[in-house]
C-alpha cells in the first residue's frame, strides 16, 4: 500500500482545522486511530498505519497544535489532548475505534479510554512513557537522549521539521507533564481490552524484572509484552514487529511467542470485541 491510496482531511473541531491522514476504507471494520507522541505529527507514525491499513480504516490526526493541525492558544496538556481526540472523533462520526498510541499518545488514549471507554474498542500502547521510571525530571531526560542514538537516522527528517516547529519551551513543558503521567496506574485499572508493548532497548520503559512483575500485577484484559531490539519509537522502525504483534492480538494468538517477549500478562487473549 503506497501514499497514493491514502487521502487527506481537514476536519473543524471546536473551529479550529484538525489534520487528518486517511487509508482506503475497509468495510465493516472498526477504525484505528493512530495518536502520535510529544512534538511530533503523526508523520513518523505511517509506517505501522500503512502495514495495519489492510485490516480496517485507518486515521493518523495531527492533534492540535502539531503538524499541519492549527495550535489552539498555548500547547495543550495530556487531559485537553484526549479531550480533542474526543471531539475530533465526533467531527469524524466515528463513535468506536482502536487507538493505537505511542509515546505520549499512550496516555492520552487511556485519557480517552477512561473518560469514554463506550468508545474505544481497545487501546495499543506501544512504549507507553510516563510515571515513576521517568521520575525525577533530569532522569526522564537523560532517557530521552540515550534513546535519540538508539532510533533509526532515517527517522530524523521525519520528525526534525516537527520539532522545531513545537519549540523547546513547548517540547520541555510536555515532556515535563508526561514524565509525571501516572502511566502504570492507568494502566492497571484500563476499562477496555489493552495492549503494552515495550521496546527492548527503550531506555524510557522500566527494565524486564519490572515488566515482569507489572505481568503478574496486569487485569485480564491487559495484554504486555515486548519487541526486542525496539527503541522508542518503534512505530517508525519495527513497523513490521509491531504490526504483527497487534494483528495477533486483535485474533486472539498466542503472543508469548512474538518478538523478544519477555511475558504476556493476562489469563485470556484480550483484544477488541472480548466481553
Amino acid at each position: 500500500m503506497t501514499d497514493r491510496d491514502w487521502r487527506e482531511r481537514r476536519v473543524e473541531v471546536q473551529g479550529r482545522p484538525v489534520y487528518v491522514r486517511i487509508g482506503p476504507e475497509v468495510a465493516g471494520s472498526v477504525p484505528f486511530v493512530h495518536v502520535h507522541g510529544f512534538a511530533v505529527s503523526g508523520s513518523y507514525l505511517m509506517p505501522t498505519a500503512r502495514a495495519l491499513a489492510g485490516r480496517a480504516t485507518t486515521l493518523v490526526p495531527d492533534l492540535p497544535g502539531y503538524g499541519r493541525s492549527a495550535a489552539w492558544g498555548p500547547a495543550l496538556g495530556i487531559p485537553s489532548l484526549a479531550w480533542a481526540l474526543l471531539d475530533l472523533l465526533n467531527a469524524l462520526g466515528l463513535e468506536r475505534v482502536l487507538l493505537i498510541g505511542n509515546s505520549m499518545g499512550g496516555p492520552v488514549s487511556l485519557e480517552v479510554a477512561h473518560s469514554a471507554p463506550e468508545r474505544v474498542a481497545g487501546i495499543v500502547l506501544a512504549s507507553p512513557a510516563g510515571g515513576a521510571h521517568n521520575q525525577p525530571f533530569g532522569r526522564a531526560l537523560l532517557q530521552l537522549a540515550r534513546d535519540v542514538f538508539r532510533e533509526s537516522p532515517r527517522m530524523l527528517p521525519v520528525v526534525l521539521p516537527d520539532y522545531l516547529r513545537f519549540g523547546p519551551v513547548n517540547g520541555l513543558h510536555l515532556f515535563s507533564e508526561l514524565a509525571r503521567f501516572p502511566a502504570l496506574e492507568r494502566l492497571l485499572c484500563t476499562p477496555v481490552p489493552t495492549l503494552a508493548v515495550l521496546g527492548g532497548r527503550d531506555p524510557l520503559m522500566p527494565p524486564r524484572a519490572r515488566v515482569r512483575e507489572i505481568s503478574r500485577l496486569a487485569p485480564p484484559h491487559l495484554t504486555v509484552t515486548t519487541i526486542a531490539g525496539a527503541a522508542h519509537a518503534m512505530n517508525y522502525s519495527h513497523p513490521d514487529d509491531l504490526g504483527r504483534v497487534i494483528g495477533r492480538w486483535l485474533d486472539g494468538g498466542d503472543l508469548a511467542g512474538g518478538p523478544g517477549a519477555p511475558g504476556v500478562a493476562g489469563r485470556r487473549p484480550a483484544r477488541p470485541g472480548d466481553s
